[in-house]
């Protein structure tokens, strides 16, 4: 049975303390250019304190009210995939001595992070990438050593903006696994429960008290209120994945294509996406070279290229491919699904469209 403790709001710096001095530079929510983002933080209130996010398709916007919450918000802008799968980074780096001679050094990071305040829908999208980058036939070196390196303070949803839809992902506003910390606002602070040697020695060591039954309580109305207040829905899993699976001609691709700008913004912004590519930048005296990979997109023309053709050359195709992949072949490659139901992807399409509305048009579509 989890044993819940209470850390009020003004011992959230004994917290951050405790982390630095083990060595973790800490990422937390915070304020930004009119944004809600994951950033460095060192001090409590750098926290966005009474802010809250309206997310409907193609539209962001943050503001403040009275309320003492640090997360009455619902996601930040961007997930913490930058964190682990870098945008952009040298791979390796390769220089020349006088000799000709040529010299290859592995670029590494070792810096300890520790993340407040990861929402479940990103706490599922690190699960997923896991299986990307770890759990695959190859290992990604650097995603598995920030991994290693991770410290999770995940923070459960009590509220919830109009693009999210992880209920019907068969997901839920509740950190369930995958964390050391898991927190739930409440009145005054957070109600706490530990799941690794790590979190129970952090709990141990600032000295919680126990979390009394009406603040357990409470916690949990907290995080039941989101379940009713979701609205978007898109039928059950294995009817989409079959139905998608045999939608290669359906007219709806066709439909979004005429809206969608292949911008990719769904695809920067989505906590699972793993497209990228990589290239080499020279020095222009030819004494040095790094080699980089940096995000790509399934959006972009280039993607498709192989032997000299483009095999997507319709935006349409494009979209069929990340939305079917997304949706469907994603469970046949790494056995589990592609989204997290965050809804980012419907925030920052430029044009608000919504993958629930496009997923049912071609799941009804397919009824009658």
């Amino acid at each position: 049975m989890s044993q819940y403790y209470f850390l009020p709001h003004e011992r959230i710096d004994h917290l951050l303390d405790y982390l630095m001095a083990l060595g973790y530079n800490i990422k937390g929510p915070t304020v930004k250019e009119n944004s809600i983002v994951y950033d460095d933080i060192d001090k409590a209130d750098q926290l966005p304190w009474g802010y809250v996010d309206n997310q409907t398709p193609g539209h962001y916007q943050i503001s403040k009210n009275d309320e003492k919450k640090a997360f009455g918000f619902s996601v930040p802008v961007q997930s913490i995939k930058p964190m682990l799968f870098k945008e952009k980074e040298v791979l390796w780096r390769v220089s020349r001595d006088e000799s000709g001679k040529l010299a290859f050094h592995a670029s590494e990071s070792k810096k300890k992070y520790a993340i407040f305040g990861v929402r479940p829908c990103d706490l599922r999208g690190i699960e997923i990438q896991d299986r990307v980058f770890i759990e695959n036939a190859y290992q990604d070196v650097r995603y598995k050593q920030r991994r290693e390196n991770l410290f999770i303070i995940a923070a459960n949803c009590t509220s919830c903006h109009q693009n999210c839809f992880c209920v019907s992902m068969g997901d839920s506003p509740y950190a369930d696994h995958g964390f050391d910390l898991a927190m739930t606002e409440i009145e005054h602070g957070f109600v706490l429960e530990s799941a690794s040697d790590q979190g129970r020695q952090c709990v141990e060591t600032l000295a919680l008290l126990p979390a009394s039954a009406d603040q357990t309580q409470k916690a949990a109305e907290n995080v039941e209120s989101v379940f009713d207040k979701q609205q978007k829905t898109i039928p059950e899993r294995h009817k989409v994945e079959k139905v998608l699976k045999n939608s290669w001609d359906h007219a709806q691709w066709d439909d979004v294509a005429k809206r969608c700008l292949s911008c990719g913004n769904c695809t920067q912004a989505c906590p699972t996406c793993f497209c990228h590519t990589q290239k080499d930048a020279p020095s222009l005296d030819a004494h040095q070279s790094e080699h980089l990979r940096e995000w790509d997109s399934c959006f972009s023309l280039d993607h498709s290229y192989t032997h000299g053709a483009l095999y997507r050359q319709k935006l349409s195709q494009r979209y069929r491919q990340w939305l079917i992949h997304k949706f469907a072949t994603w469970r046949d490659q790494f056995r589990t699904k592609g989204c997290v139901g965050c809804g980012r992807c419907i925030t920052w399409c430029p044009v608000g469209i919504d993958v629930t509305e496009e997923i049912n048009a071609i799941v009804k579509g397919d009824d009658q």
